[in-house]
């Protein structure tokens, strides 16, 4: 408590926190500065771009880069760099970004000669305290020789990292505001970094994030940790000014635009275009459970209630070329990131949105954590997880049992038209070296809406899965119909339980 009064004292004579201070940074004097914003109205920060760059076309823009050579550490040969990114066209939003050092911060300001202007003329003066939009992480991830990128900061709350031969793909956020809701959503926005100065051998990063918007101000920690499967161990601390109709933890955004539960009606050469395919979920009681991902017509929402979940993250589960056919955005090499609860997180909702949309261009997938329960306005949300950015067989989270490679729906123009059929492959170690036989059936469960009309199961001589069929027959009301499905030979289960949502 005596720490907290002179941390008030000093941060009440400080105008920035990241100057130069004799008080020492660490996430409690972050933690104390979200607590003291919250208690003010909500202010949003002045524009410090210059009208000249907020006015950059596309192209003028993509002309001003980061010089390498003046990364972060760089002349220091540090395991870590850091590269900024300039404002500019539309990206005027700006953060302030400071280095910590043996516990006292210092601002890294915005210098011109960080970067080449390309033919980008007439810009005119630009304020030393105008900031960057963001940052990007590098670090030798591939090789010895070459800093790759690791992680990228910028936009809102957003952020994204790689693992090992891994190409960019689904972001994760700080946090989900009134995501769904008729309202509109929130976009809570990180304002000031802090980035730790990593030692010679470093082999994790540290950053440090403030979080502002109309309804909450927060504290994060970010523990980065490279590799195979890069790990990110975050630890935060939420403060609200009001309550929200929907309070999102550990958000992920992805884009799904179409795949094999989809029919691919845009006259594009490739069979799928995604950067996930499915969310999967292990429940508090150990089960596993897998949602396919849909490009829908209107907005859907779907909770999974549970109670103190093992993890849950949007998957990329599909790993062969062939299933893309795509040599620029390498759908096949993005990652899967799975998120894992540190402590009990108690009972509430695994929340997955899908949106309609029209191209790949625009991410249509959320998915979070919604608490039951939040503590007083007074109080903080304070929550500690992992974010494991990985591809199957490095380090990824894979239900150790059986589990669905892809999911397959269709109807028969000739053939009793009224009915909706559904195939669905199972594999797994397990499964692959079963010899096919009566012992092994599927469980299928079809919710009000429509009836089982038949069903089937056989093993898939070419690559040992195993595939059911089943068809269900609508009942003509225009219901969506839940339906489940999972592997079994009693008395045990042999898969996880495959979840999906039918709209006619």
């Amino acid at each position: 408590m005596k720490r907290l009064l002179i941390l008030g004292l000093t941060l009440s004579m400080c105008s920035s926190i990241s100057r130069a201070s004799d008080v020492p940074f660490d996430f409690e004097v972050l933690q104390y500065r979200a607590k003291t914003l919250a208690t003010k109205p909500y202010a949003e920060r002045p524009n410090r771009v210059p009208e000249s760059l907020r006015k950059l076309n596309y192209d003028q823009y993509r002309d001003l880069r980061f010089n390498p050579d003046s990364a972060w550490w760089r002349r220091d040969r540090l395991p870590f760099q850091l590269q900024f990114f300039h404002p500019g066209f539309i990206y005027n939003r700006t953060v302030q970004l400071s280095e910590v050092n043996d516990g006292k911060t210092e601002l890294i300001r915005y210098d011109k000669d960080l970067f080449n202007f390309g033919a980008n003329r007439g810009i005119g003066s630009i304020p030393s305290d105008m900031g960057f939009t963001g940052f990007r992480v590098h670090y030798p991830l591939n090789s010895p020789e070459y800093y790759d990128e690791l992680a990228v900061f910028q936009g809102a709350s957003y952020f994204r990292a790689l693992g090992q031969g891994m190409r960019y793909g689904l972001s994760a956020r700080g946090l989900a505001l009134n995501t769904a809701e008729q309202g509109g959503e929130e976009f809570p926005v990180f304002e000031e970094f802090w980035v730790e100065r990593p030692g010679d051998k470093a082999k994790q990063i540290v950053i440090y994030a403030l979080m502002d918007s109309p309804s909450v101000t927060g504290a994060f920690r970010f523990i980065i940790t490279p590799g195979p499967s890069t790990v990110m161990e975050v630890k935060t601390a939420i403060y609200r000014r009001k309550d929200v109709a929907v309070f999102g933890v550990a958000p992920l955004t992805s884009m799904f635009w179409f795949g094999e539960t989809t029919s691919n009606s845009y006259e594009d050469l490739r069979p799928e275009v995604h950067d996930s395919d499915g969310l999967l979920v292990q429940r508090g009681n150990g089960e596993w459970l897998w949602r396919p991902l849909s490009n829908p017509k209107s907005v859907r929402v779907a909770s999974f209630s549970d109670e103190n979940p093992k993890g849950f993250g949007l998957v990329q589960r599909d790993r062969k070329f062939e299933s893309y056919q795509d040599l620029e955005a390498h759908y096949h090499e993005r990652p899967s990131v799975w998120v894992e609860p540190v402590g009990a997180w108690g009972a509430g909702d695994v929340r997955l949105v899908e949106l309609p949309t029209p191209d790949e261009t625009q991410d249509n997938i959320v998915a979070f954590w919604v608490p039951k329960k939040l503590p007083s306005l007074e109080d903080p949300v304070k929550l500690e997880y992992k974010l494991h950015w990985f591809v199957e067989g490095k380090g990824g989270r894979t239900p150790p049992a059986g589990y669905a490679m892809a999911t397959r729906i269709g109807r028969s123009a000739t053939h009793e038209p009224e009915l909706v059929r559904f195939w669905i492959d199972f594999t797994g170690p397990y499964l692959s070296n079963q010899p096919f036989g009566p012992t092994i059936t599927p469980n299928i469960s079809v919710g009000a809406g429509a009836k089982l009309v038949n069903q089937s199961i056989e093993k898939n001589p070419y690559n040992g899965s195993w595939r059911v069929a089943f068809a269900i027959k609508p009942d003509g009301k225009g219901t969506p119909v839940e339906l489940r499905c999972f592997l079994q030979k009693p008395p045990h289960i042999l898969t996880e339980t495959w979840s999906y949502l039918w709209n006619p």
